[in-house]
């Protein structure tokens, strides 16, 4: 198996990408798979390049710092965001919704 993983990280108060957003990805096993910054984009780009076998992963976004920077507040200091790749070899993506007091994320294409 090799699946494929994307997110993309929207700031719904300025209805712009949330640049400079840290985040980290985990395995089952509390691993560290990825970590790093969203790009002008709110895209991370940087994942592993053998892809991703069928497991249980934890992908957290640190959006303290980030929502500090932009808003001057953070109720949520952290979006973390367990799924499940599982079955034949496919994309998945995670894009994650935040503002300063709400987050949502769901399974994109």
């Amino acid at each position: 198996m090799s699946h494929t993983l994307s997110t993309h990280v929207l700031d719904t108060t300025l209805g712009q990408p949330a640049q400079d957003l840290k985040l980290t990805l985990k395995n089952d096993r509390g691993q560290v798979i990825a970590e790093g910054l969203t790009n002008e984009d709110g895209r991370f780009n940087d994942w592993p390049v053998d892809g991703f076998d069928n497991g249980v992963f934890e992908l957290t976004f640190h959006t303290g710092d980030y929502l500090t920077r932009q808003h001057g507040q953070a109720f949520y200091p952290k979006a973390s965001i367990c799924f499940e790749l599982i079955g034949p070899d496919a994309h998945f993506h995670v894009p994650l919704l935040v503002s300063p007091y709400s987050y949502s994320t769901y399974r994109g294409s």
